[in-house]
């Protein structure tokens, strides 16, 4: 099972392509010769991003839109039409987390967040791979977390979604299979990116994690690209993600979860 073949009228639609994971995804399809269509809020870094995935050779359209405006998304096919492409590649990698209890939190935020994390992820996802099914080609990775496998106290909103997130893109890969259409799950553990800033987590609340966890965004994007090209269901990268990943899924969860509630910087600080 490989990528759909590159073609000047085809295209890798890319969520959260302004920075971190979704921009190294953009760039890690273009070194393969995929053309892009870059999609997030910040539209002068997604200029950019064009600009430079252009020397390469590629095709890179630029399509700003806020994946949380629902009119946006049920936009965004009539705007890859009107530019004479199909979405051969659909990565939903666009998220965003909130940090502390549920019992200070801001509804707006919480929603704001859902509406991201996982309705625009089942949202495109509709939209895009009826196509993809009725042409017999197609890869749709959904960008989810190591989080996704154990509750996580501090961030419930954030780790249940993800939770969704990748049951979900299991389930599409059962459903695509003999359909030349695949469904992959990238599971990152911590990554440096803006996102850890955005969230509002500190430089010191991320030395809660030991350093051997932290990958870098570009190996991430490797790994979820690769494993996109082999039409695997789920992809972890680093070792100790997949060790931990693995340790949580099978930790009964009465003793996992007080430990992590104990232990998540955003519970220390909101605890009197």
């Amino acid at each position: 099972m490989t990528l759909p073949t590159p073609a000047p009228d085809r295209t890798a639609l890319v969520t959260g392509a302004s920075s971190g994971i979704g921009a190294e995804i953009a760039r890690e399809l273009a070194r393969r010769g995929h053309g892009v269509a870059l999609v997030a809020r910040r539209a002068d870094r997604l200029g950019a991003l064009a600009a430079e995935l252009r020397e390469q050779g590629v095709r890179a359209e630029v399509l700003p839109a806020d994946l949380a405006d629902r009119a946006a998304r049920a936009e965004l096919p009539a705007r890859v039409d009107a530019l004479g492409l199909t979405v051969d590649i659909l990565v939903n990698n666009a998220g965003l987390s909130t940090v502390g209890p549920v019992a200070r939190s801001n509804p707006e935020a919480e929603i704001n967040m859902v509406e991201v994390d996982v309705v625009a992820v089942v949202d495109l996802c509709s939209r895009f791979l009826p196509g993809m099914v009725e042409r017999g080609r197609g890869a749709v990775l959904n960008v989810a977390s190591t989080a996704a496998f154990q509750p996580l106290p501090g961030q419930a909103g954030y780790a249940a979604g993800k939770a969704f997130v990748l049951s979900y893109t299991r389930s599409l890969s059962g459903e695509l299979r003999g359909t030349g259409v695949t469904a992959t799950a990238l599971c990152p553990g911590p990554v440096k990116t803006e996102f850890s800033e955005v969230a509002g987590f500190t430089g010191e609340d991320e030395t809660a994690l030991p350093s051997f966890m932290w990958e870098r965004a570009d190996a991430v994007a490797r790994v979820g690209v690769d494993a996109l090209d082999r039409g695997r269901a789920v992809a972890i990268p680093g070792t100790a993600n997949r060790v931990v990943a693995l340790a949580a899924s099978l930790t009964p969860k009465e003793l996992l979860v007080p430990v992590l509630a104990s232990r998540h910087p955003g519970l220390r600080r909101s605890r009197p």
